[in-house]
């Protein structure tokens, strides 16, 4: 069995200094004040798996409970 990691994830600043995370495009999230600080530090540095994984945390799309495949 494979687990599948999140995938198609990316993510802008704006001169606000808000972090606009995009699923394939699409506005998923959009980070303000300490939430975009936050995911500032810690996507520093972070590999491509570890950013996908945190931009999916990000927008709410992780760890649901259904991704176990029988």
């Amino acid at each position: 069995m494979t687990a599948r990691m999140p995938e198609g994830f990316s993510y802008r600043e704006r001169r606000s200094g808000e972090v606009e995370v995009l699923h394939f495009g699409r506005l998923a999230a959009l980070l303000r004040s300490r939430q975009a600080e936050r995911f500032r530090a810690r996507a520093a540095g972070a590999s491509e798996l570890e950013l996908q994984q945190l931009m999916a945390r990000a927008t709410g799309n992780y760890k649901r409970g259904n991704e176990r495949r029988a």
